[in-house]
């Protein structure tokens, strides 16, 4: 089963949404603002891809941080807990399938994954 996490309102979230339904691509979704970030998948994530790809540094949420949060979330250990406070700040969409996590939505990246 693929899992997609991230906010259902984000403008990149609908658009990977709607090509997994385009797709014929079952899933399920997780919404970060009813379901939180799980600690556990923040640190297997940000083993996978690193920490700068999972963190959003370019959003609001990340720029309303002080510069000693901000300092705290190059740390993966740090980052985690930071991601589990503020889940806007996550990358979205993540998306877990049996072949491996995809963060962001690329469709070429998607295609060559789900082909």
């Amino acid at each position: 089963m693929i899992h997609i996490y991230g906010i259902p309102n984000c403008d990149t979230v609908k658009k990977a949404r709607k090509w997994l339904d385009a797709n014929g691509t079952a899933y399920a979704f997780h919404d970060y603002k009813k379901e939180g970030a799980d600690p556990a998948k923040l640190k297997a994530w940000i083993a996978a891809h690193g920490v700068d790809v999972v963190l959003n540094k370019r959003g609001t949420t990340f720029r309303k941080l002080g510069d000693a949060e901000k300092a705290d979330a190059g740390d993966g250990n740090k980052a985690v807990t930071l991601l589990v406070q503020h889940p806007s700040m996550i990358k979205r969409p993540v998306v877990e399938t049996p072949e491996g996590i995809l963060v962001g939505f690329k469709e070429d990246e998607w295609s060559a994954h789900f082909s």
